[in-house]
This record gives structure tokens, sequence and C-alpha cells, in this order.
């Protein structure tokens, strides 16, 4: 590489001279076109943020591998019930005991809820408590209908003429499904709201314009309009699974990337205004000395949510192809659209500190002067003690990752703050079997009817068990809903209904359907039946929670190195190196590691969450490696730049000084952006919100700060081995 080309501010060089030949209609006609395309597309993508409910699912089976025994089950129940129907548990208590008129009155609702619209299936009688105080109902709720407004609808109508005092609870599976629908309620407005808020503010600090962070925005937001777009169809079509998880993980990638890109753009196009009158020139430089760092680090992104395509659950593989997308049109609209706009506006664009043409000026990025000129005069002086001493404080902070509890969590804790089906989970316990409404399934040959039932009756998880009968040819009392109540072993088995040679049965839990004791129960219920009935399948809502747990266990164990492979490989075909890129990825993964120990001692000490799930440091390493490794790309491919004129301790420091501004702006807007996920109220992003934004801010003022320009100067030239940039200069 020449001197001429190699690097943006080197100051070896003379001031360099216009020599575009681009025909002048084509300098105009070329932006217009670009900006053009891009504003059709995101008004065409824009309806779409409405439309997103529309192919999103937050069912959790649904995201379960097609192996795993919760999801047989489910697709087997249709077998046993009429159509896909989900349960609403509804529980009444009073402050004391239910007279018969309560009673009278509570059966007169549940008989109005059964000709609504979205129930679908017949509605149990009441069926008081020991204690009398409270009584439960089961009504199911039709699967085609929105569980948030079916919901609704059935509290309102129950809830008329209810007699005083008497207070009513909807919880189980539609109730928590309910609870989840409301926390993503604001997905659209209040987290994007959020989110660009605090981008515009931190760009308006940095640029101190109003113009240019407007156009950063646009950028911003028109990918993000596309990438809904494409997003929406694949869905649409089956070809992805959206959940409102995904969907604002989505959101804020898109916001967070295509800023850090625009401003990696920015930065280069500015230091061109300085060495060159001509903006089309300035254009055309920005880009070929940008291109490669966006590019790669979006590549490194999306390569590693890829790696999620791995993953055995859904909820994960789908994320890896959707925020892929994202990505891709962050990183396009980076390249096409924002050089469009600034090469339309011009210095204007950074009005009213507009850049002048001054070769000389442009040098000064790169004098030891400001914040930057200290730090690498500190690296220059001490830089093994910086990267040591950084090294330990960094390696001291991974020790509380011990203290992360990451086996899940229980359904009820999904929800942060107020929630009326844990609420109504918390009143059912106190009055009935802990797992009332979400039982045990357990679907076992027919011949094998009673041996199937001794093995639940014998579990001392289980309080009672029934199976769903067959009420035509059925002796025995049968409910309302079809349901019979097994004997004891000995006593004559119910006439079942039959599926495909097989029977269901259903054990009620003494434990909350969603906590780990009733987990470890389907655990022991299947160790037991692999012993004494090995067709026998367990599922339910307990199986599918653990089902989800020890999938996404699984997939934390397979995917992390997958991602650490990938990414290092990456890193070795950018930097033309092998030593280097292996560096870059220890220190990201040491900040992995003390964003997730501190994280930890925050969750459990602090904010006194009730554990984590699984994913939570899967999500917190695909996110935090790949997008820490970005900035130490912004940072290497600089350094590498310099270092091809000025020698590689020259280069590190020289590097640090010109990105130094660019990356920790860069790095607050990625930090801000994942902090807005903390405004929906579900535990998992919340968690996610605190370890990537915590993260990126250790990535961004300790290790590519101080940690890997330190340790690069320190080893020298050697950091390139084995290219011929290790073998020569300093």
């Amino acid at each position: 590489m020449s001197a001429e080309h190699s690097s943006t501010g080197s100051g070896s060089r003379a001031p360099r001279t216009v020599t575009s030949r681009v025909p002048r209609w084509l300098r105009v006609t070329l932006p217009a076109v670009l900006i053009l395309v891009w504003l059709v597309g995101a008004s065409v993508g824009g309806p779409y943020f409405g439309r997103i409910d529309e192919v999103s699912s937050n069912d959790r089976t649904a995201y379960l591998p097609e192996t795993a025994e919760a999801t047989e089950v489910q697709e087997r129940l249709s077998g046993f019930t009429e159509g896909d129907a989900i349960p609403a548990l509804v529980v009444f208590v009073a402050p004391d005991e239910l007279s018969d008129d309560d009673l009278t009155a509570i059966g007169d609702r549940l008989t109005a809820v059964a000709d609504l619209e979205v129930v679908d299936g017949d509605v149990s009688p009441a069926i008081p408590s020991d204690d009398g105080v409270a009584a439960q109902a089961f009504v199911p709720l039709s699967g085609d209908a929105d569980v948030g407004e079916a919901t609704a609808e059935l509290r309102e109508t129950l809830g008329e003429d209810l007699p005083a005092g008497v207070d009513l609870y909807i919880t189980g599976p539609a109730g928590f499904s309910s609870d989840l629908v409301s926390a993503f309620a604001g997905i659209d407005g209040i987290l994007l709201g959020v989110a660009l808020a605090a981008v515009l503010v931190i760009l308006i600090i940095v640029y101190r314009s109003l113009l240019l962070p407007l156009a950063v925005l646009a950028t911003s937001m028109f990918a993000l309009c596309i990438a809904l777009l494409t997003v929406w169809h694949l869905a649409n079509s089956g070809v992805l699974l959206l959940s409102g998880q995904t969907q604002g993980i989505l959101f804020i990638l898109v916001i967070g990337a295509a800023t850090d890109y625009a401003l990696l753009y920015v930065a280069r196009f500015r230091e061109e205004l300085l060495h060159t009158p001509d903006r089309w020139t300035a254009t055309l430089r920005a880009l070929r000395g940008s291109f490669e760092p966006i590019l790669a680090s979006g590549g490194t992104v999306i390569a590693g949510l890829l790696c999620l395509l791995f993953s055995e659950l859904r909820s994960n593989s789908t994320l890896g192809p959707v925020a892929a997308v994202g990505i891709a049109f962050s990183m396009l609209a980076a390249l096409t659209l924002l050089p469009a706009l600034l090469l339309a506006f011009g210095r204007a664009a950074f009005w009213p500190r507009r850049p002048v043409y001054d070769p000389a000026a442009a040098e000064s990025g790169a004098e030891e002067v400001g914040l930057w000129g200290r730090v690498s005069r500190a690296i220059r002086a001490r830089p093994r003690t910086i990267w040591i001493t950084t090294a330990a404080v960094l390696a001291l902070g991974c020790v509380g990752i011990t203290q992360l509890q990451a086996s899940g969590v229980p359904q009820s804790e999904l929800v942060l703050g107020s929630s009326e089906a844990r609420d109504g989970q918390e009143v059912l316990a106190e009055h009935f079997p802990a797992g009332s409404g979400s039982p045990v399934y357990v679907i076992a040959p027919q011949e094998d009817l009673r041996r199937a039932a001794d093995v639940l009756l014998a579990d001392d998880g289980i309080e009672d068990v029934a199976i769903t009968a067959d009420t035509a040819s059925s002796t025995a009392p049968v409910t309302e809903d079809g349901v019979q109540p097994f004997g004891p072993p000995g006593s004559p088995a119910p006439e079942p209904v039959v599926s495909d040679g097989t029977v269901l049965l259903q054990g009620t839990l003494g434990d909350a359907a969603d906590s780990l004791a009733a987990e470890q129960t389907v655990r022991d219920l299947r160790t037991a039946y692999a012993d004494e009935l090995p067709a026998a399948l367990v599922g339910g809502e307990s199986a599918t929670d653990l089902d989800t747990n020890e999938a996404s266990i699984r997939d934390r164990t397979v995917i992390v190195p997958i991602v650490l492979v990938v990414i290092l490989v990456i890193l070795m075909l950018l930097l033309r190196a092998v030593l280097a890129p292996v560096l870059l990825i220890l220190t990201t993964v040491l900040s992995f590691g003390t964003a997730m120990g501190v994280s930890a001692l925050v969750f459990n000490d602090v904010l006194g969450f009730p554990g984590a799930d699984p994913a939570v440091p899967l999500f917190g390493f695909v996110f935090l490696v790949a997008l820490g490794i970005d900035y130490n790309i912004f940072l290497m491919t600089r350094v590498r730049e310099e270092s091809l004129v000025h020698g590689t301790r020259e280069g590190v420091l020289r590097g640090l000084r010109l990105t130094g501004g660019i990356i920790t702006s860069a790095g607050l807007v990625l930090a801000a952006t994942f902090t807005a996920l903390a405004v929906i109220p579900v535990l998992f992003l919340a968690q996610l919100a605190f370890i990537v934004a915590f993260g990126v801010l250790l990535d961004t003022f300790a290790v590519r700060s101080l940690l890997v320009p330190a340790l690069t100067y320190d080893i020298g030239r050697k950091v390139w081995w084995p290219s011929k940039l290790g073998r020569a200069g300093k």
C-alpha cells in the first residue's frame, strides 16, 4: 500500500489534489437516485411497524425443537381435545367462605362466558376449595383469537355483577400469555421513542450540530423500515418465527449498529473534507477508508449471529437470521444512503462547525493533544503496566460469574412489575394444589393405562390423577369438561378417549407448574417411565419449561465455541495475521467474563432478580463478542493502516488518537440503545439490556482504549505475525 492511499491523516504525505473524472451530472444523479430508492423502501416498510403482531407468536412450545418430548405431546393433544384452545384458569376468592348465593352468581357468570366467540370448548363449573374461600374454573380460549383481547373480554364478562367482596383473577397459560402480550404492547412506540431520543441527544452532543444527527438517525430508521419489511414477509411465509422478544432485539440492534457504522463513515468524511475542497472526492475517499472496517465489522456480527442457527431452540435459531437481516441493511444504509445524504449536504451537514479545507489542520487528529493524546502518551511511557493492571481488574470482575443463576426462572417471574396472572397463581396456591390448571400430561398406550396411572400416582409431586374420558361410554362420573378422576391402584380404570391407540392422563402438580420443583417432578416421571413404560410421553407446561431450559443450556455449550472460532477466522483474514486476532479474541472474552460477573452481582444483590434464563448468557455472549470485536476492528484496521507507514508502535498510538473519539461515541450510542430495552417490562430483556450496555462500555473505555493498545504496543511488530508487516518496521 502506498503512502498516498495508506493512511488518512498520515503526516508523511503531501496534501492531496482533486483528480475526480466523474461527470458532473452523475455526481448529482447518483446520490439522488440512492436517496429516492431508500425513501421509497422506507415508505413501504414503515406501515409494517403496526402489523408486526400479525406474524409474531409468544407460544413457547412453538419454539421447542421438534424432537422435544413436550413438543410431541403438544402435537398429539389435538387427538384428545377439540381445537387448539389456550386454557385460562379463573380464580374467585372472597375474604370469608363463599356462600351458596356467591357460588350461584359465579356459576351464572361462567355460563355467560360460554357464549363468547373467544371461548372454544366447554367451560368447567366452579370448583370450590376445601376451605370454601375460593373457587376455580377452566375456560378454553380460542387459539385463533388474540390472547390479550380474549383475556380482556373474558375478564370483563366475568366481572359483571360479581358478588361484593369477591375478587377475580385470570391465570394459567392464557393469563401469563396475556401478561407477555401487554408487556410487549409498547414495543413499537415506547422502545423506538426512547432509543431514538437517547441516540439523538448523544449525536447532538458529539457533533454540536442538528442536521448531521438527523441524517444519521434517518439512516438508522430507513434501514430498520426495510429490515422490518423483509422480516415481516419472511415470517408471514413461514420461513422465520418472530416473537416480541426477537422484534425488540431487532429494533435495538439495527438502530445501534447503523448509527455506529454511520459514525465511522462521518468521521472519515469529515477528515477527508479537511484534505480536499471537493466533496465528491471526499466521498470517494471516505468510502474507500470506511468500506473495509464497516464490511468487516458487520460481517463479523452477521457471522456471530448466524451461529445461532446451530441452536435447538427456534427462539434462539430464528433470532440469528432476523438480526442478520437487520445488520445487513444497517451496513447497506451506512455505505449508500448516508454517503448520498452527506454528498448532497456537503459541508453544510456539519453546520455550524463546518470543516474547512486545510491540509495542515487535517494532521491535528494524529497529534498528541487532548484526551487521546494524553492516553497515548501514557501508553508510550508504561505499556506493560497499563495492560497488566487493566487485565487484572477485568479478571477480578470475572469472579462474580460464579454467582450467576442462569438455570431458568418461573414463568410467573418473566414479566416485571404487576401481574394479574402471578397474583392469581399465588391465590391459587393458597387454596388449591399449586399446580392446578397446568397439569402434567402423560400419553401412554391404551393397554398400559393402569400402569401409566400407577406411575403418576406413586410420585410425591403429583396430587391427583385424571383421564380424558369417553363421556358416551364411561359408567363412572365424568366432569363437564370430559375429565374423570382416576382411582387409587387396584380400582377400575375409567373408559378413556383413545387416539391412535393411546390415552391421555393428567396429573395435578403439588407445586406451581412454573417452578423448578415442578420441573424436577417431570424429570422424575420421565425417569420412572423410562424404566416402567418407555412408550409413555410426558408433556405440559412444566415439561415445556424443562425442555426449553435443557435445550438452552445445550445451545450455550455448543454455540459459544463456534462463535469464537468463526470470529477468529474472520479477524485473521481481515488483519492478515494470527497473533493479533488471537489476542483480540482473548481480550473480548475477558471483557465478557467481567460483564457477566458484575451483572450477576447486580442481578442478585441490587435488583433482586429471581435468576436468569439459560439463554441470557448465550445472547449476552453473542452480542458482546460480536459487537465488542466491532470496536477492535475499527481500531486495529486503522492501526494496521498507520503501521504500514509509521511502524507498529507509532501506528498503535496514531490509530488510538484518530479513532478514540469516534469509537467512544459509537460505544455510548450502542450502550444507550441497548439500555432502551429495559423499558419493556420483561425480565429477559432487562437483563440483556444491562449485560450488553455495561459490556459495551467496558469494551469502549477499558479494553479498546487501554488493554488492546497497550498490549499491542508492548508486543510491537510481532503482533502481526506471521505476515510481512510482522517482520519489518518497529
